[in-house]
């Protein structure tokens, strides 16, 4: 049996920690490590961490250095051969780790193995929607505009494919950029897609829990857009091809990212303004995803020109519509993968 390396970066996680790790303990495959990188954090994280009495935990202290440098100090102290990534506010199902040695054992050309994810709220609760793309034949230019993966839990990884594409500062080896605070997975996926001969694949169930988090990284818009910049700068001096034809489609897909998480949070004027930035920039996105793109631009607008109440209403309705195509959609694959 292989072991698996679990990392968890810490960093003001206090009230969700003690859930990721307990699924990280529930898993039905035991051959597990759980490396929990303190990052600093200054509330009781750590704390909570140190309850957890199994002698497979251990917890690696270092001064705040963000969720980049907290994942290379996982990786370096790592002993399994098979390295997973949990963010402190998500959580796994039971099967998550087995599934993947499954799938890992089966397909000796895939590096990276993913599962779909489905939305949590802040309390726990399934918001009955799922973050879905497609699993197989992923090209670098998908994940630079749709990040198949989706979340930094998603992801099991053959310690060697990390090996493949690691680089050295002035101290220590790098697997993720710690320059980046944002999108820093994305970065490194493509990296392993463009350097590596290493497949990324996905299994069609939801494994990993989400977490919509209002005060998580991901919630700064620009922050959000200068690291994809950065991102576009860091590949294109060793891609220039790919980032000529598809710099435009990548800002405007995660324009429409940010969009719709604007709708979200009921941010109106930024939501619309996001929107018409997202199709100015690259308006062929209305032809290459229509009904995803009309249905923002819709959102933003019934925002913006409706009553709350009335809005609330079509939106409940939408994600009620959306969720349930989208568990349509993972039956019918999972189906198709048993097969």
């Amino acid at each position: 049996m292989k072991k698996v390396t679990v990392i968890i970066p810490v960093y003001k996680v206090e009230k969700y920690i003690a859930t990721a790790v307990a699924s990280v303990v529930a898993q039905t495959y035991q051959n597990w490590e759980l490396l929990i990188v303190d990052d600093g954090s200054p509330d009781a994280s750590v704390a909570i961490c140190q309850q957890f009495n199994d002698p497979r935990i251990k917890i690696i202290h270092q001064a705040n250095c963000g969720v980049s440098a907290a994942r290379n100090t996982g990786i370096r102290h790592a002993q399994g051969e098979i390295i997973a990534f949990l963010d402190g506010d998500d959580l796994w199902l039971p099967q998550k780790l087995e599934k993947h040695l499954a799938h890992l054992e089966s397909s000796p050309s895939v590096g990276v193995s993913f599962s779909r994810s489905a939305f949590i709220g802040e309390s726990g609760t399934r918001l009955g929607i799922y973050q879905l793309s497609k699993l197989k034949a992923i090209a670098p230019s998908y994940i630079l505009y749709r990040n198949p993966i989706g979340n930094g839990s998603a992801p099991v990884i053959r310690r060697e494919v990390l090996e493949a594409i690691k680089y050295s500062d002035a101290q220590n080896d790098c697997y993720f950029d710690e320059q980046l605070h944002h999108i820093e997975d994305i970065e490194c996926w493509l990296r392993i897609a463009i350097q590596t001969s290493w497949q990324i694949e996905g299994i069609a169930e939801a494994l990993t829990l989400y977490r919509v988090n209002s005060t998580g990284a991901s919630t700064n818009e620009l922050q959000q857009l200068e690291s994809l910049e950065k991102v576009l700068a860091k590949t294109r001096t060793y891609a220039p091809e790919l980032i000529a034809r598809w710099e435009r489609p990548a800002k405007a897909y995660q324009l429409r990212f940010l969009a719709r998480r604007s709708i979200r949070e009921q941010a109106t004027s930024k939501a619309v303004q996001l929107v018409h930035q997202a199709i100015a920039t690259h308006w062929r996105i209305l032809f290459e995803e229509p009904r995803r793109t009309l249905l923002t631009l819709a959102a933003a607008y019934s925002l913006l020109l409706l009553p709350n109440s009335i809005h609330k209403k079509i939106e409940a309705i939408a994600l009620k519509m959306t969720g349930n195509s989208q568990k349509r959609r993972i039956h019918q694959e999972q189906s198709r993968q048993l097969a």
